[in-house]
């Protein structure tokens, strides 16, 4: 089958998995030159198979040597119909963590769940013995409370007053105005159950129980903060409650992980193209003119550079830990300098469907946005035949 994406939505439909393949192994690769990196040899990343959480995999196995156990819910392949990305991106990196002599092992299920919580557990208790790093990376839309079976879904609004701003289509590159309702106290209290650091939480109660968090770990969870602009739908709306939930969670975190030494923090981290970022309203815009600025300025960087950079100067720096005054570790601080928002804001400003092609980065968004799945990866020859699904 010759495979061409599908999307919908802005939501890809199918992946390529040879695509996927070559965008892992270039991951692995810039890894691999940026290293060696100091630090954790037994990692445990919930959220394992794409953006944040994958690149935390690939750095800690590639930069660090570490064992890894993973995490992920994602759908393998059938003869008529791709896998999705995640899973051809943890085949590739099982197989070359394993050709390196590491352990890499994923269980595949709901991350929320108590039996994946069990079935993980396990396998952390068999073949690591014991966690110096946990990652939390979870992206979900949904999630089932495990204590009672409640189904909570998330939703994408502002708090308080309705939205409107400007908006664009991440595949026409058509500039509109959104305008969107604000949530109401379910939809507020949904957004938080799904996204907030409750499941981070009981992760590593789970953890602490079978004593398996090791003297000196740390545990480090993923936030977005981002600019004035975006807030009304982002930090100050449903899922800035949930982040902010999250980096309140570091607390309760922090004291029971006191007795082993052990530590919990949050990162907050730069805007990038994600499967997350792409729908939600705004943020495509944002990230098309913050790609042309940093590109310009020379200090872009994706996903495997943020990490690589987040474990290098931050988990396993020199001296004490790089934090903020509310405790969390910044490596969105080259975005969020005056020079770059001050740019980004200007181009903001003039933005229409008719200049957005001047004004923003568009094929490097769409690059990028293609790249999730599998396509538009350098050296990757399209019309081929793809048999292995």
């Amino acid at each position: 089958m010759i495979i061409t994406p599908k999307v919908r939505n802005n939501i890809f439909i199918n992946a390529h998995p040879v695509g996927c393949r070559v965008e892992v192994e270039r991951q692995i690769s810039y890894a691999r030159e940026n290293g060696p990196i100091g630090g954790a040899k037994k990692v445990l990343v919930i959220g394992c198979s794409s953006g944040f959480g994958l690149a935390s995999r690939i750095v800690s196995a590639f930069g660090c040597g570490a064992d890894t156990v993973g995490v992920m819910y994602e759908r393998e392949g059938t003869e008529a119909r791709t896998a999705t990305p995640g899973w051809y991106n943890t085949k590739t990196f099982e197989s070359h963590a394993r050709e390196d002599g590491l352990f890499a092992q994923t269980v595949n299920g709901d991350a929320f769940s108590n039996d994946v919580k069990k079935e993980t557990i396990a396998l952390v208790k068999e073949h690591l013995g014991y966690v110096d790093l946990i990652v939390y990376s979870l992206a979900s839309p949904v999630r089932t409370d495990p204590a009672d079976g409640t189904l909570y879904r998330s939703v994408l609004k502002p708090i308080g007053s309705s939205y409107q701003a400007k908006a664009v289509d991440a595949m026409s590159w058509e500039v509109t105005e959104t305008d969107i309702e604000p949530a109401n106290d379910e939809e507020i209290k949904a957004t938080v159950k799904v996204m907030g650091g409750e499941d981070w939480a009981l992760w590593i109660d789970a953890l602490l129980a079978e004593n398996l968090v090791a003297p000196g770990c740390k545990t480090v969870a993923y936030s977005y903060i981002g600019p004035e602009v975006t807030y009304p739908i982002y930090r100050s709306g449903t899922i800035g409650k949930a982040k902010e939930h999250l980096e309140s969670t570091v607390d309760i975190l922090n004291k029971k992980l006191a007795p082993c030494d052990a530590r919990a923090v949050v990162s907050v981290n730069k805007a990038l193209v994600t499967k997350a970022s792409a729908v939600i309203p705004v943020v495509p815009l944002y990230i098309a003119l913050l790609y042309r600025v940093m590109k310009e300025l020379g200090n872009h960087e994706g996903c495997i550079e943020q990490i690589v950079r987040l474990y290098r100067d931050r988990l396993y720096g020199d001296g004490p830990m790089l934090l903020d005054e509310a405790g969390r570790i910044r490596i969105d601080d080259w975005e969020m300098s005056d020079e770059v928002q001050n740019r980004v804001s200007a181009l903001w400003e003039q933005a229409t469907s008719e200049n957005l092609k001047d004004l923003g980065d568009l094929d490097g968004y769409k690059k990028d946005f293609l790249n999730l799945n599998g396509f538009d990866v350098d050296g990757v020859d399209y019309s081929q035949d793809v048999t292995d699904f």
